[in-house]
């Protein structure tokens, strides 16, 4: 049942039937219940809810949308999910159009930097020169723009794109080998067949008559292209999203997607929801007054429904242990009354959470540290992973080799070599050449041939549920055994155990089990898919993974130059997504908001000086000592009438980098930032040292 109490702009999203239509949905704005309605009203006016697909960007989005949906009292049927997942749903049903196996596995970052490893070194480069993690960014990066390797090659124009073609090629003729795709693999591949195949693209369009899309400013070029080849049929494309929440520049999303829908899609209605029901007046101002100096955003303005709240906290700390000392002492008065998981701890980089967690425990606070893929990457996890994966995928070779010998059954490298070496010669997978050489691989033989026979008992009872199946590999894989000998095994046999335990809660929940998909689910996992909101912990987690959540208080801690925003931040985009994300930080906060910085940070064993950062400048806010003092506004903190001011723009001279232009300019007195651009790269530099002089 549709609720009645939705606001006019809430009302008018809800009720819009076809055609295209853009929401603007600021935080706070009730847009998942807006998504969740509409798609009631679109199954009560008669479409069929097979017919409707939503897409958001987090597993636990999508699963408090498809939640809401069955709480309203909506059929069942419509096709709720993250991109990542629909594209493998397409990719398993058309595999043979896309030239790919439907069985295919899905690498996750572990995997993919082996096979980037691998291609390196095939292609004899050295990895000091080319850094596995800096080529898979390339790499990544250019899935995401739908550029193949092929046409790397035809357009390389450089010593770096020279010689990254054919890593790259190279790559992705492992990951063939393999028959398993990489996280960018299932957009890229799904955006081709959707661009090549006009009778499949038609196809999924009539399907689904009516497209969803939430967080559309997250969107990269490959979603993009996706998105309008799904509605290729019909134009009934609605939308969600907000351009100040775009903080996913670095992973390729592109905030001219959203600020271009309308003129991709002419005469769409534009409704913009700017009701805040979440954060106090106070919170909205400051975070206002924040994000009205970026540039590219469309103009809105946040409008409280709640009462007055209480002044924001905006505090300087000698270093970051007086820092994590208040916060935490805070946050456990706090909690005297109510939950600490009703806090949450917000940071720009993981490495600020030590200092924070030592004084939690100090001060005897429970909290949860939200990095849950952590727990994927534990060494016995990973070895029952592998199983599964070799027994849903037997040319998954990452996997076949992480347990070919684990435990130890006498297939050493030699071995493993010589396996390759055959399977090479003869075009089969290293699981089919292991299988034709069982007889004869290893020290002991008769390991490898018992191994195989194993593995495709495993297969044949793969249709079973997927917890029956994981606890008999557990057991007479000898993975159960070799634990138990351990001195922490315990602890270790209880993690897998804990791994049983979500196949068996998938197994209840799913409607059609199955180790494939079971598999998925793990694959496209991510940090804040562990979060877990009923725990009476306080979570810590980055200002990206505090996305779309909300907290009664929030405490946003290490706000300095080169922190927040980041030091690679080196042009006005960048920037501008910087504050962009201390915005959505800030939004996250219902009554309580504490930002805080530190004079002294500890940088490889040494305490540095810091420079608060430029973005406190913008929130027109009061700040106080760590014992209650005001020094009044940030900008202020070593102020001078004199103090030389740059405009963005402005044409400047450098005695070592020689001219460039300014970038951005943070007024903080003495201790002001300029951001220049020159011809060798981008600088930020503190005013009173740079020398600069105007052009």
């Amino acid at each position: 049942m549709i609720p009645k109490d939705l606001t006019a702009a809430q009302r008018r999203a809800v009720d819009h039937r076809e055609g295209p239509i853009l929401v603007i949905a600021g935080p706070g704005s009730g847009k998942t219940r807006v998504i969740t309605c509409r798609i009631a009203a679109l199954i009560d006016s008669g479409v069929k809810p097979r017919s409707i697909c939503a897409i958001t960007f987090t597993n636990k989005a999508a699963e408090e949308m498809r939640n809401r949906v069955i709480a309203m009292g909506t059929p069942g049927g419509a096709h709720i999910s993250t991109f990542h997942s629909l594209c493998v749903r397409i990719l398993r049903r058309y595999a043979e159009a896309a030239g790919i196996k439907p069985n295919f596995s899905i690498y996750d970052t572990s995997d993919q930097a082996k096979c980037m490893k691998q291609a390196i070194r095939d292609c004899d480069l050295d990895k000091a020169n080319f850094p596995p993690r800096r080529m898979l960014a390339a790499v990544s990066d250019l899935k995401n723009r739908l550029v193949d390797s092929d046409a790397l090659a035809a357009t390389a124009d450089n010593f770096f794109t020279r010689s990254l073609a054919p890593v790259y090629r190279r790559y992705d003729e492992i990951l063939g080998r393999s028959n398993a795709l990489d996280f960018d693999d299932l957009l890229l591949k799904t955006a081709l067949l959707l661009r090549r195949e006009k009778a499949i693209r038609e196809d999924l369009s009539r399907s689904f008559e009516f497209l969803l899309i939430d967080e559309y400013q997250d969107t990269n070029h490959a979603q993009y292209v996706i998105a309008t080849q799904l509605v290729c049929a019909h134009d009934n494309i609605c939308a969600t999203g907000d351009p100040d929440q775009s903080i996913y520049r670095w992973r390729g999303a592109d905030i001219r997607n959203i600020l271009a829908f309308e003129k991709d899609w002419p005469g769409a209605a534009v409704v913009k929801l700017e009701e805040n029901f979440r954060s106090t007046p106070n919170i909205l101002r400051a975070a206002d007054s924040l994000i009205a100096n970026n540039v590219s955003r469309k103009q809105k303005k946040l409008i409280s429904t709640r009462g007055a709240g209480a002044e924001i906290a905006l505090t300087a700390f000698d270093d970051e242990a007086e820092e994590a000392e208040a916060v935490a002492l805070r946050i456990k008065r706090l909690a005297e009354s109510d939950s600490p998981g009703k806090a949450a701890v917000l940071y720009r980089i993981n490495a600020t959470s030590r200092v924070l967690e030592e004084a939690l425990v100090r001060n005897e606070v429970p909290y949860q540290i939200v990095r849950g893929v952590e727990f994927y990457n534990r060494r016995e996890i990973r070895d029952m992973l592998a199983y599964m994966k070799v027994i849903a995928n037997p040319n998954d070779e990452a996997s076949l080799l992480r347990i070919i010998n684990t435990p130890q059954r006498g297939i050493g490298k030699v071995t493993i070599e010589r396996l390759r070496k055959y399977a090479a010669a003869r075009g089969v997978g290293l699981f089919e050449s292991l299988r034709q050489n069982a007889d004869s691989a290893g020290k002991r033989r008769g390991g490898a041939a018992c191994f195989v026979r194993m593995m495709e008992k495993f297969r044949r009872r793969s249709g079973r549920g997927v917890e029956a199946l994981m606890r008999e590999v557990f057991r007479e894989s000898g993975l159960a055994a070799a634990l138990q000998k351990l001195p922490d095994g315990e602890d270790d046999i209880e993690n897998v155990e804990e791994l049983i335990n979500s196949a068996a809660r998938y197994d209840s929940e799913a409607e059609e089990p199955s180790l494939a998909d079971y598999l998925q689910q793990i694959s496209l996992f991510s940090d804040v898919d562990s979060y877990d909101s009923t725990a009476d912990r306080v979570p810590l987690m980055t200002l990206h993974a505090a996305k779309g959540l909300e907290f009664d208080n929030v405490f946003i801690v290490a706000v300095e130059q080169g922190l927040l925003p980041h030091a690679r931040s080196e042009d006005l985009a960048a920037l501008e997504e910087e504050r962009r994300l201390f915005f959505v930080g800030m939004t996250r906060a219902k009554s309580g908001l504490h930002i805080s910085f530190a004079r002294y940070r500890t940088f490889r064993g040494d305490a540095m000086p810091t420079v608060p950062s430029h973005f406190l400048d913008e929130l027109g806010l009061p700040v106080r000592e760590s014992n209650g003092e005001s020094i009044g506004e940030t900008g202020s903190l070593a102020g001078s009438p004199d103090r030389p001011l740059f405009k963005p723009g402005q044409g400047v001279r450098h005695p070592r980098f020689g001219p460039g232009r300014v970038i951005d300019f943070a007024d903080m007195g003495e201790n002001s930032m300029v951001t220049v651009r020159f011809a060798r790269g981008t600088k930020t530099l503190m005013v009173k040292y740079a020398k600069l002089a105007a052009k």
